[in-house]
């Protein structure tokens, strides 16, 4: 029987095309995703633009679309297929983009479909920059100096901050698309002008450059029950200056105390927890290697 009985078609959203370094882990999650749902009796509607995928194997789903990860095509096929839930959150920044662009168009209410999983309000705390960055303010967690940046004018306060070099992060992407790292005005401005063109929100942070940090993740996962523990924790071979994607990550780390282990892990729960996600996370933090400044 169904975990949840009033479930009885489920659509997954994929997370569209893959590159080297990045995305491949969202095939095995939505595959595994596909796999459950279907052994719980669930009706699978699985939506990837990425034909080159396990989960879009004729075994891994009941009903499959190999079409455009957008609003227009999205919303013709929940029309068609009239699903239940809707589940984003094992497509990746795509998944997640989607399910938010669907959600204020107003199709998931329209036809009646719950998003299941994380909250819209949590992926929006998660991707917005300047949400993030005031639940982390107000849980004490530390951040790097940093602006919210919707228009260039508003470069000037970075730019006149004497703080070089600085890291530009627009907001709703993954793999560090549209962002960069600026060394004077020049550069900031060319980044965050191409940075604000790739963001949903149309939003950028520009925020101190940590190079030389270590960069370790955690993954978490939580329950609505709010159990939240640790799968593992992993440590990038290159410190902050290379991208996760272009660089080795060891699990477990290699080169942590325990008191910093312990600090970075209890640091990853409270995040997970604050931000009410239901389901895994990965949580990526900096370490300064010459204190216990993170």
């Amino acid at each position: 029987m169904p975990l949840d009985t009033s479930l009885k078609r489920v659509m997954v959203i994929g997370s569209g095309p893959i590159i080297i370094g990045q995305a491949a882990e969202f095939d095995y999650a939505g595959s595994q995703a596909c796999r459950a749902l279907r052994e719980d009796n669930i009706e699978v509607i699985l939506l990837n633009s990425n034909p080159a995928t396990i989960m879009t194997d004729l075994d891994m789903a009941d009903r499959i679309y190999i079409e455009p990860l957008n609003v227009e095509f999205a919303s013709r096929v929940i029309e068609r297929e009239r699903p239940d839930g809707l589940l984003p959150t094992l497509g990746g920044q795509t998944g997640l983009n989607l399910a938010t662009q669907l959600a204020e168009a107003g199709i998931l209410q329209k036809y009646n479909v719950r998003l299941l999983g994380t909250p819209l309000e949590a992926i929006r705390k998660a991707e917005d920059r300047d949400e993030f960055r005031t639940l982390m303010r107000s849980l004490g967690e530390p951040v790097p100096e940093s602006w919210i940046i919707t228009d260039e004018a508003q470069l000037a306060e970075p730019a006149s901050s004497g703080i070089w070099p600085l890291i530009v992060r627009p907001a709703y992407t993954m793999g560090g698309s549209g962002g960069g790292i600026a060394h004077n005005i020049d550069q900031l401005t060319e980044i965050t002008r191409r940075g604000l063109a790739l963001s949903m929100r149309h939003q950028v942070m520009v925020e101190r450059y940590l190079q030389g940090w270590k960069e370790v993740e955690y993954e978490v996962m939580r329950d609505s029950n709010d159990t939240a523990i640790t799968i593992c924790n992993m440590e990038n071979f290159d410190p902050m200056g290379v991208h996760t994607g272009d660089s080795i990550v060891i699990a477990p780390s290699q080169t942590l105390t325990d008191r910093e282990y312990q600090m970075l892990r209890s640091a990853s729960l409270r995040i997970i927890r604050s931000l009410g996600i239901e389901g895994g996370c990965n949580v990526q933090l900096s370490l300064d290697p010459h204190s216990f400044r993170y």
